[in-house]
């Protein structure tokens, strides 16, 4: 079977898409596992997701009520263009209608803790030789093996452990997180390319494969120079903020707005020069304490303050402007409400319905392939919304079997 072939239907809109015909069984939560299944869904994949209305994986009301509507974006950013299907796993009817599924999907991914899909009896071990081409992927916080295989995992948690909090924030700040839950997508992101090279893999060997995936061990990626600079020199880089281990002046600088800042980099004598032009004080490019990059590392503090004595008599807008009429990389910073509708957004932001209510916004896949376009964003699915559907055509159970399903609550 190639990527191309389908193995189940798939709408019209997504059916040139690169996974188009991969159908994917989706048992993830929170956000790491299901923002890498939503990656597959934009790349054309068919998932169904498994969900149980005792435990929902979503923040939004099963019903799709008011209640939801604060909390509407994270469901929407990680379950739309999804199916759902609701099936009780405490049930061993349920967990014998997964194990069918399983037979016949191309892809799973889980993220709970280790050993939980071991007692679901829905393990890769139970489920490989029903489905030899499977690829199952678990993305539990340390992975199945290990001394802290069993620990219950979350960003920030994950964020100090391996040690991202003391690379950011400057000398001296309390250990500083990374917001939007960093841990969540690089896991995530990790998470999708192993798959991606496991579908390619099987396209030669015809057999799938177990992968096991440590969202701690994704974070400490995000930091391998700086643990390579400890493991080779035994010393540990400070915490420079927003200043530069290769480049100097390096830097936010305050402007006149309300909270209005600016960031520019330096890296060659030649942008040196442009700087010093572009804020009226020519001496800078002549001083002999700032003739080579390391002149200026080791008077960056003086540099900062002759930059923000400039950069505060204008807007971030101007300053921007200026800077690079000078040939100096500079970039005002915005939020997201300057962010979302803007045209140099491009085609990353995409209209999405709702389950209620007006439609709102989402971030696409921020690429676009010229043979095989990304699928466009698909709707939320209310929770079970396709339970019956799914049964029927991944599985073919009929309507007499799904009503013995229903009526030993094994649907819910």
């Amino acid at each position: 079977m190639t990527l191309q072939q389908a193995t189940g239907p798939s709408n019209a809109a997504a059916s040139a898409a690169p996974l188009a015909g991969i159908r994917v069984l989706d048992f993830a939560h929170v956000f790491a596992g299901p923002f890498c299944t939503r990656c597959l869904a934009d790349l054309g994949a068919e998932v169904l997701h498994v969900e149980t209305r005792s435990r929902q994986s979503r923040n939004a009301p099963a019903d799709g009520g008011k209640d939801g509507d604060d909390n509407l974006h994270r469901p929407g950013y990680a379950h739309r263009s999804k199916q759902s299907i609701t099936l009780n796993l405490k049930n061993s009817s349920a967990r014998r209608v997964a194990q069918r599924l399983a037979s016949v999907a191309d892809v799973i991914v889980e993220n709970f803790s280790s050993g939980v899909m071991c007692r679901l009896e829905l393990d890769y071990a139970r489920l490989q030789p029903m489905n030899p081409r499977l690829i199952f992927v678990s993305m539990s916080g340390y992975g199945h093996s290990g001394p802290r295989s069993e620990w219950t995992s979350m960003n920030m948690n994950l964020q100090a452990y391996s040690g991202l909090m003391m690379t950011t924030g400057i000398e001296g700040d309390p250990p500083t997180a990374i917001s939007n839950s960093w841990n969540d997508f690089i896991g995530g992101l990790h998470a999708t390319f192993e798959i991606l090279q496991a579908l390619a893999d099987r396209e030669e060997t015809g057999v799938g494969r177990n992968i096991d995936l440590a969202q701690f061990e994704s974070s400490v990626a995000t930091i391998g120079p700086l643990l390579l600079n400890s493991a080779v020199n035994g010393t540990i880089l400070p915490r420079l903020g927003n200043r530069s281990t290769r480049d100097a002046p390096q830097g936010a600088y305050k402007c006149a707005g309300k909270d209005d800042w600016c960031t520019l980099v330096v890296r060659t004598e030649e942008e040196w020069r442009g700087l010093a032009k572009a804020i009226g004080d020519p001496s800078l490019a002549t001083d002999p304490r700032f003739e080579s990059t390391v002149g200026r590392f080791r008077h960056h503090e003086e540099i900062d303050q002759r930059i923000s004595a400039w950069t505060t008599t204008l807007s971030a807008i101007e300053v921007e402007q200026r800077l690079c009429e000078a040939g100096v990389p500079a970039e005002r910073m915005r939020r997201a409400d300057a962010i979302v509708g803007a045209p140099d957004a491009g085609g990353v932001y995409s209209p999405l319905d709702t389950l209620h209510g007006p439609a709102t916004v989402v971030a696409r896949l921020p690429f676009e392939l010229s043979e095989s376009p990304t699928a466009p964003p698909g709707p939320i699915a209310r929770l079970g919304q396709q339970t019956r559907s799914a049964l029927e055509t991944w599985i073919g159970l009929s309507e007499a079997e799904i009503q013995a399903l229903e009526a030993e609550n094994a649907l819910t």
